[in-house]
């Protein structure tokens, strides 16, 4: 299942977004398609380590929600996420194609990073410390969530 996510983050995630017309409506919350491609690239960053966060979630909570990240279940939508703002941050990237660029170097990163140091843990400022599985588990169910918002099927 891991080696499936895996793949899917290397492979046909990038190919999915880059087929997709950036004019795209979500079918929930406010972000345009390339501001959920920025979003991406900031978690992508939260889990590459370039953008270190502390732990956010009070840590009695951290095990349920943990549980959650890495249970088949899906993110409803308009989830909230408590470290953004209620609107949607401005484009840092002058075109959609810059920002697919962007999140491409940020997943090569994560990937290398947990290639040179395999036992890493970094922490995600929601779910706790996480391993490479974990993250990709993480990572895997976020995409999907965001790629549903935009109707991209997988």
């Amino acid at each position: 299942m891991i080696a499936e996510k895996i793949h899917f983050l290397k492979q046909e995630y990038l190919r999915l977004l880059e087929k997709t017309d950036p004019e795209t409506k979500a079918a929930w919350g406010k972000m345009n398609f390339q501001q959920m491609l920025e979003h991406m690239s900031d978690s992508f960053r939260i889990a590459n380590g370039k953008d270190p966060h502390r732990l956010y979630t009070p840590v009695e909570a951290v095990e349920k929600y943990k549980a959650f990240a890495m249970s088949d279940k899906p993110f409803k939508e308009n989830t909230k996420n408590a470290l953004l703002a209620d609107e949607p941050a401005l484009l840092r990237n002058a075109k959609p194609e810059q920002a697919l660029t962007e999140l491409q170097l940020e997943i090569n990163d994560f990937f290398n990073v947990f290639e040179s140091e395999p036992g890493k843990t970094i922490t995600n400022p929601i779910f706790g410390d996480l391993n490479f599985k974990e993250w990709i588990q993480l990572l895997h169910k976020h995409a999907i969530h965001h790629l549903k918002q935009f109707g991209i099927n997988t």
